[in-house]
């Protein structure tokens, strides 16, 4: 039975689209860069930053890290706020947390970009622990993970209780990384088809209710 439920913030608890897609604009055009198309931005959403500007825009280590300094510097003031609660979703967490259950985040998002968002949009209260990276640079989502459970005292004996909920294949295969199983959120269609079951998600979902099934009965 699963009692600690570990959850992504982009994509899962937040739609963060706007934002993201903001900053990553303003980014560009600082750079002197033409932005790329809406469907390539999208897929900012999810894995760290500096990783997508390296694979998608063909940066470069030191450009990446100056793309990712030109996001944060509209994205801390006004761009974390360009954001809404996933349909449902802080509700099932204070239902989820009355249950007993022990939720935190674990988002490769910058924890003090973290903390704001989910005092925002009420998902603080239920959570034990709001992890997200250091200051400077992104970590990986099994970099995450381990501290999200250091900070909860939870050690090998403790997986099989633990759930990742995600909605990118980041999530599912960090959390296979850190040997611990993964549920795949379909919220607002940011992975590709088929993405979330191919990374080794144990059940894919469509919405709030579906996942809280999922939970309880498992």
């Amino acid at each position: 039975m699963y009692h600690y439920i570990f959850f992504d913030l982009d994509g899962t608890l937040t739609d963060s689209k706007e934002g993201i897609l903001n900053c990553l604009r303003y980014a560009f055009e600082k750079l002197g860069e033409p932005a790329p198309p809406e469907s390539t931005l999208i897929k900012f959403i999810g894995p760290p930053l500096q990783d997508s500007f390296m694979r998608f825009c063909g940066f470069d280590e030191v450009k990446a890290i100056r793309g990712i300094e030109l996001f944060r510097e509209r994205y801390a003031p006004i761009g974390k706020f360009e954001n809404a609660a996933a349909p449902g979703m802080p509700e099932l967490c204070g239902r989820l947390k009355e249950k007993g259950y022990v939720l935190a985040l674990a988002s490769s998002k910058p924890e003090e970009m973290c903390v704001p968002i989910c005092e925002k949009f009420g998902f603080a209260p239920s959570m034990e622990t709001i992890t997200g990276s250091p200051p400077v640079g992104d970590w990986e989502k099994v970099d995450v993970i381990r501290e999200t459970m250091r900070r909860l005292g939870l050690t090998e004996d403790d997986k099989p209780s633990i759930l990742m909920v995600g909605d990118r294949k980041f999530d599912v295969l960090g959390a296979r990384e850190c040997g611990i199983d993964c549920v795949g959120v379909e919220f607002f269609g940011y992975a590709a088809p088929g993405e979330l079951a191919e990374a080794g998600a144990v059940a894919v979902v469509q919405t709030a209710e579906e996942l809280e099934q999922f939970i309880v009965n498992h």
